[in-house]
């Protein structure tokens, strides 16, 4: 990030906490909001942003916020609060849109909160790019959706999640951590790898052998998408939980 902010991320609970420390302004945005967008698609149980050391010398800046709360409001559905604003910035988020789409909390006291009112049922497992993969992702969704009682939801979060790992293992070649989230009424299905290649359909020449694997993800899911991750990127579909 440039010299006038920097980021300082705690993921080791099931919140992550990113700490700001510099100068937020319209071109400090975009570090911020890339950072930012990395740790929505670890999928945390919440995101807390502590803007304690942060001086916001433009307020059309602190649309970064209003974005990034949107975007995870649409997938991976995790909360996020901005907490310890100093008392200018707080004046600003109050008269702002974004004060509308971003809780806002005088402490990190929130923190503990909402450790315990956001926890969601969750499955991760980390897999090598080998053939089998696939079939130990299937295994994944079968134990799931047993756990959690969703018969339905098997057969196509199985096929979905089954060409997910498929495609990177053919494409990315990396290890990867697959995640399943249960946040009714949907089922979340993730996978994280180390290519940052976007993931894209391919074509539809009925005459290729294959790249028509995330075509049927499309067809199969309520959504679907890819974005940047820590050190890769991270694809994800979301389907009726049933």
């Amino acid at each position: 990030m440039p010299s006038r902010i920097s980021a300082t991320v705690d993921d080791q609970s099931p919140v992550t906490v990113v700490r700001l420390c510099g100068d937020l302004d319209m071109v400090t945005m975009w570090s911020v909001h890339a950072v930012l967008q990395r740790c929505v698609a670890a999928q945390p149980d919440a995101l807390v942003v502590d803007l304690a050391e942060t001086r916001v010398t433009d307020r059309s800046a602190l649309s970064v916020f209003t974005a990034i709360c949107r975007q995870a409001a649409d997938w991976p559905v995790v909360p996020t609060v901005l907490c310890s604003p100093p008392p200018s910035t707080a004046d600003w988020l109050a008269a702002s849109t974004a004060c509308q789409v971003v809780p806002v909390r005088p402490d990190g006291a929130e923190v503990a909160r909402i450790a315990d009112t956001t926890a969601v049922p969750r499955l991760r497992v980390r897999l090598e790019p080998v053939t089998s993969a696939c079939r130990r992702a299937r295994e994944l969704v079968s134990d799931a959706c047993a756990r959690w009682n969703l018969p339905e939801s098997a057969g196509p979060a199985s096929l979905v999640l089954s060409e997910l790992v498929g495609n990177v293992v053919r494409h990315a070649g990396t290890p990867m951590q697959v995640t399943l989230t249960l946040r009714r009424p949907y089922l979340h299905v993730a996978v994280a790898d180390g290519s940052r290649r976007t993931a894209r359909p391919g074509g539809l020449d009925l005459r290729a052998e294959g790249g028509r694997g995330l075509l049927l993800v499309r067809e199969l899911t309520q959504r679907w998408g890819s974005a940047p991750a820590r050190d890769g990127k991270v694809v994800w579909a979301i389907l009726p939980a049933t």
